[in-house]
């Protein structure tokens, strides 16, 4: 059981680690479990769809036919912390996080250790940052020798998410201006095909990324809980066994290919080749940003580092549950989207619409950059998905950004360092990190909403100072076919 920390806990922190210990209290105390969180968005947009004009059926009709419209996004986010969990929790791999999880001395020094990788992964693949970072916190938290806030652990696991991973070569908006076939007509019109080198891979983004990188570890490291005040995993009831149920011995003839190798091999066998195949006829980072391709890759990955398929198996049944929260929440989500963007109100106008003209007809230059990130971190708060947004954005914002002459390849990095500030409030993409840790969302917001303090005014700061240093482009835009 949870009981409140005694007096002497509260004043032994100073500077950002009392803040973060004030923050987290507050939070544990009235922060709503994610489902309630995302019950409630959807009345929130509802009632300013209503207060926008739109009629109760327009409301609930764009409720109903958007409820199903991430359905298979939804199961991409719980395969990939169903694949990320059964490789992570693989032998070999798990050797792995047990050889980093003895580097960090210090606790302060372990916060910032498993933040920093959580970012540094993050870079690559931001779905297998957070099963990775979450299985890297449990096994710190397991160390004997050392005494680590188990909530300020998760938390910098969350930091891949909550900090940078739009950044990489997984964020979703970038991936998508980079392919034409992805676009819609009606963007591909005003953007044309942005590649890699004109938004992930500018000096500006990569300066931009080492910034953050930099203020998350420090304030990770500065607001560590210490001493008395520090929470176990033991003392917030939570259990740190990660081994696999023992295999059950084979009792019959039939059982003979579940506890055999050879299977498992052939198809990662047959991965290997398709693998080797795309990367001989597809440019390499159009293949490592495969989402679909990942998936693939990492669940043949996990079927072969677990031998046989009976292991397998059994780490699959153990990571099911971890997917539970995806399942149930991800359709909210949607549906938030539809009513924000299909509802039309009185004027002819979606709420999204009016939010767009708003924000976009203050002004141009350094101004437009600030307002588009601040755009695009409130509509991320009720609409966390960074793809799907995008798309929703991306037409009037982009063509907001030709009008004020705005470089369109910063205009999406600027979109993609805001689109993670949200995440640090909104506990949307924790549901996998939160499975892993067996932690709550109000158990890691205090922590995280102390980053996303000093992460909005950097944020701001930079897409105005950085944004100074480019100049426009005109879009190409391809022939139609």
């Amino acid at each position: 059981m949870t009981t409140a920390m005694p007096r002497t806990e509260i004043v032994s922190e100073k500077g950002l680690a009392r803040v973060a210990q004030s923050m987290a209290r507050w939070t544990e105390k009235w922060f709503p479990d994610a489902y309630v969180f995302a019950l409630g968005g959807v009345i929130i947009v509802a009632i300013a769809a209503l207060a926008n004009g739109s009629s109760p059926v327009a409301v609930v009709t764009a409720f109903g036919d958007g409820f199903w419209d991430l359905t298979a996004f939804t199961l991409q986010m719980a395969m990939v912390v169903l694949t990320g969990y059964v490789v992570a929790t693989s032998a070999p791999v798990a050797r792995l996080i047990n050889k980093l999880a003895a580097v960090p001395q210090t606790a302060a020094t372990a916060v910032s250790f498993v933040a920093l990788l959580s970012m540094s992964v993050s870079f690559l693949n931001w779905g297998l940052s957070l099963v990775f970072a979450g299985l890297l916190a449990r096994a710190i938290a397991r160390r004997v020798d050392l005494r680590v806030d188990y909530r300020a652990l998760g938390a910098a696991a969350f930091m891949g998410l909550g900090a940078v991973w739009a950044l990489g070569l997984s964020s979703s908006a970038a991936q998508l201006q980079a392919t034409a076939t992805s676009l819609p007509p009606e963007l591909l019109k005003v953007t044309g095909v942005l590649d890699f080198g004109t938004t992930i891979f500018t000096w500006q983004s990569l300066v931009l990324l080492a910034v953050m990188m930099a203020l998350t570890v420090t304030v990770a490291h500065l607001s560590a809980p210490r001493g008395v005040a520090i929470r176990t995993a033991a003392e917030l009831e939570v259990s740190l066994d990660d081994q696999p149920e023992p295999t059950q011995a084979r009792t019959r003839p039939g059982e003979w290919l579940e506890f055999h190798w050879i299977l498992p091999a052939i198809l990662g066998l047959m991965t290997l080749g398709w693998l080797v195949a795309q990367f001989l006829t597809k440019p390499f980072l159009t293949v490592i940003s495969s989402l679909n391709g990942y998936l693939l890759v990492f669940l043949v990955l996990g079927l072969v580092l677990h031998k046989t398929p009976r292991n397998f198996l059994q780490a699959v049944t153990k990571a099911v549950p971890a997917t539970a929260g995806i399942l149930v929440q991800f359709p909210l989500y949607a549906a938030m989207a539809a009513v924000l963007t299909r509802a039309v109100g009185s004027d002819g106008l979606t709420v999204s619409e009016h939010l767009a003209e708003f924000f976009t007809s203050l002004g141009g230059g350094g101004g437009f950059a600030v307002i588009i990130a601040i755009y695009t971190a409130i509509l991320g708060i009720f609409v966390p998905s960074g793809g799907g947004k995008w798309l929703v954005e991306a037409p009037y914002v982009m063509q907001a950004a030709t009008d004020v002459q705005m470089n369109l390849g910063w205009t999406v990095q600027i979109y993609n360092v805001a689109e993670a500030l949200p995440n640090l409030i909104n506990p949307f993409f924790m549901l996998p990190l939160l499975a892993v840790l067996k932690l709550r969302a109000r158990d890691l917001v205090g922590f995280t909403s102390l980053q996303f303090l000093f992460h909005l005014p950097v944020v701001l700061l930079l897409v105005w100072l950085l944004g100074m240093t480019f100049s426009f482009v005109e879009p190409v835009i391809p022939p139609t076919p």
